[in-house]
């Protein structure tokens, strides 16, 4: 071989060792860059399930105030309207003033009005579709209405901590995605009656297998890590509004009066209602006394 060739020779190994070396830098980079992605996607799942946990469990403690709100305070409200209905039909019947007779007739329509969805079906329906505690009923659950606002603590502790582990989002297997979606409707009853021994149960169902918490699943290219990225800031939209449709509902606005102790204020409604009933009451009996 002559010196030119062997220079040659040299010059096509060095330039094939430098386009060897610039694609393993390369794959490096794009591994890493990947990897970085990868960890992006991972803490973006989390952060979602931590709001998906707060806005579930504020949507739980809606919905038990708005029924304990109806059960403690329903009756109350129900004998104001009837003693407003009765003191009206009673001013109306001493003056035999047409407008007094008008506002007695609006008041005793008040006390009962014409029957609703709800009352045709006996409670079972509503317009928004089956009630609590139909629904209940049809799957097996307690109808048994929650005993306050908030569950305690440990019920808490364990609803959080079972949506962790067994949210649908940390796996990509649709069936494995269905089966967790089952499970936690199984969680979220359990949370919204309050019933922290069924949590512990669900726990230990999840520990002995029946729940397994698999690996998720490896990622491949960066486009479905983009995709992926993509999916949980919509998901994260969504859950926004939801979030906020909540709060500015009327049994929201009055859950934030009393964010520490919603039941408290429950009491200090009941209380302030007491009293109305009391005084009304009594201007019924001075009436009828005057007759």
């Amino acid at each position: 071989m002559t010196t030119g060739e062997e220079h040659e020779a040299r010059d096509e190994h060095e330039a094939r060792d430098e386009r060897e070396a610039r694609d393993e830098r390369e794959e490096r980079e794009e591994a890493a860059a990947t990897e970085r992605l990868d960890q992006a996607v991972r803490a973006a799942e989390a952060a979602l399930i931590e709001f998906e946990i707060a806005v579930e469990t504020f949507r739980i403690e809606v919905e038990n105030f708005s029924r304990l709100h109806e059960q403690r305070l329903g009756p109350l409200y129900g004998r104001l309207e009837e003693l407003e209905a009765e003191i009206a039909e009673a001013v109306a019947a001493r003056t035999k003033d047409p407008e007094d007779e008008r506002r007695a007739r609006e008041a005793r329509a008040m006390v009962a009005p014409m029957p609703q969805v709800s009352e045709l079906f006996q409670g079972w329906l509503d317009g928004e579709g089956f009630s609590p505690e139909a629904a209940a009923m049809l799957t097996e659950q307690s109808v048994q209405p929650p005993p306050k606002v908030r569950p305690g603590e440990e019920a808490r502790k364990l609803y959080r901590e079972l949506v962790r582990r067994a949210h649908p989002d940390l796996v990509a297997d649709p069936t494995e995605r269905d089966r967790r979606g089952a499970f936690l409707v199984r969680v979220n009853q359990a949370y919204g009656r309050g019933d922290a021994k069924a949590l512990r149960e669900l726990t230990t169902e999840w520990d002995n297998g029946v729940g397994p918490s698999p690996e998720p699943a490896a990622y491949g290219r960066r486009e479905e890590l983009y995709a992926r990225l993509e999916w949980l800031a919509n998901r994260k939209e969504l859950l926004a509004d939801a979030a906020a449709a909540l709060e500015d509902s009327a049994i929201g606005a009055m859950l934030r009066m009393a964010p520490e102790d919603p039941d408290a204020l429950l009491e200090e409604i009941a209380g302030e209602l007491r009293q109305k009933v009391t005084a009304k009451e009594a201007e019924l009996a001075a009436l009828l006394a005057g007759e």
